[in-house]
């Protein structure tokens, strides 16, 4: 993962841009995986570990009547963290995770599901409303490894972003993982 985090520093720090986390299941895993990464101190702002729900609310600005209805671990509210931690720490990028790793179901929701979004400055032809993408995903195995992949999978969202923005190709990804955006 470490060569995935130290791509990301390289092309936010050629493009000038820089980046905020929002974590809930992964508890600081991404922020370390680009703090790891030579230079990160010149794109990585800073981080917000909201593991608990209310915390979603009073730090990131996720709106407290979704958190209530829906719980934590929903798209729209992985697209608000990534949102509000952008905003709060004044980032280019913001990134989020949420989700069950388990070991029991949370919110109503299986172990291994889990929501990682990306907020941004995303240009035409993005397929992105409201500047947010949202993936969902259905992730097997231990706490441990539910959690790793949380990490690989947001990183690998932005890098996705990154590397379409660099080459300036519209990204032809399939937008159907956009959380209903």
């Amino acid at each position: 993962m470490n060569s995935m985090a130290a791509e990301l520093v390289r092309l936010l720090t050629v493009a000038g841009r820089t980046l905020a986390v929002a974590e809930s299941l992964t508890g600081g895993l991404v922020a370390a995986e680009i703090t790891a990464v030579p230079g990160a101190s010149k794109v990585f702002r800073g981080s917000v570990t909201a593991y608990a729900t209310e915390l979603k609310h009073e730090l990131l600005g996720v709106d407290a009547t979704l958190l209530a209805q829906r719980g934590a671990v929903d798209p729209q509210v992985a697209a608000q963290m990534a949102a509000g931690v952008r905003r709060a720490l004044g980032a280019d990028w913001g990134l989020a995770t949420t989700g069950v790793a388990g070991p029991d179901p949370q919110d109503g929701q299986p172990v291994g599901t889990v929501f990682v979004a990306i907020d941004g400055p995303f240009g035409p032809g993005s397929g992105s409303a409201a500047g947010g993408k949202v993936e969902a995903l259905r992730l097997n195995g231990d706490r441990a490894e539910i959690r790793r992949e949380s990490v690989r999978s947001v990183l690998a969202l932005l890098l996705r972003e990154l590397v379409g923005e660099q080459t300036g190709n519209e990204r032809t990804q399939d937008t159907e993982q956009n959380g209903g955006f």
